[in-house]
């Protein structure tokens, strides 16, 4: 076996684990759905794939000790949360914004974004959210033996491995999404009190954010 794959208990123990954090809802997933109803599909799933880049940047940081710094320095790991926080607050006031680009309400009063604008929201919202960085520093590392000299090839291994069990339910999510617009695009209410549910959801998950505590 080569020395970059743990244990095949390790494997399944950890593909178990990160199907249960990737359908956990989060301010990802949120994101993923509200730009696949305001701007269909393709930006849904240029969103994702900005969040599995986020993902394999945590799990470099993590593979190479890096986060850990970040985490242990309470001042950094103070300034991660107030941006993601920040971030959180800026998606949610678009949410509630007509045109704003998170929801469909008048989506004709609302500049449509770029791809890669879309990309970039989605690698900001994981990348800015420490509870993303919390998970693996301490979570990830657990399925490796520090004194393994392949633990880093074997955390990479790992990082992919989140992305690949991630994918499926992504994609399962913006299809939803793509099926909750077309279901929906005719009643304008329902597009408003989704805007302010999401608005919620952000506000909440900032707040969220602003209480996590870096490991002890």
């Amino acid at each position: 076996m080569p020395s970059f794959l743990p244990d095949i208990s390790v494997i399944a123990t950890f593909a178990l684990a990160a199907f249960v954090l990737a359908v956990t809802p989060g301010p990802d997933m949120a994101l993923f759905v509200s730009r696949t109803i305001n701007w269909g599909r393709n930006h849904g799933f240029a969103t994702v794939m900005g969040a599995l880049t986020g993902i394999a940047v945590h799990t470099m940081l993590v593979a190479f000790g890096i986060s850990v710094l970040i985490i242990a320095a309470p001042a950094a790991f103070w300034a991660l949360k107030i941006v993601g926080a920040l971030y959180l607050v800026w998606l949610a006031i678009q949410a509630i914004r007509d045109g704003g680009g998170i929801l469909v309400v008048n989506k004709q009063g609302g500049k449509q974004p770029s791809w890669a604008q879309s990309y970039l929201t989605g690698l900001g919202i994981n990348l800015t959210n420490p509870k993303v960085a919390l998970f693996f520093v301490t979570f990830l590392p657990q399925f490796v033996s520090a004194d393994d000299p392949s633990a880093s090839a074997k955390l990479i291994f790992l990082g992919i491995e989140f992305v690949i069990v991630s994918i499926p339910v992504v994609v399962a999510t913006v299809l939803f999404a793509e099926w909750l617009t077309r279901t929906l695009k005719e009643k304008a209410w329902v597009g408003k009190a989704l805007n302010w549910s999401f608005a919620a959801v952000f506000m909440t998950f900032a707040a969220t954010i602003l209480f996590a505590e870096g490991r002890k």
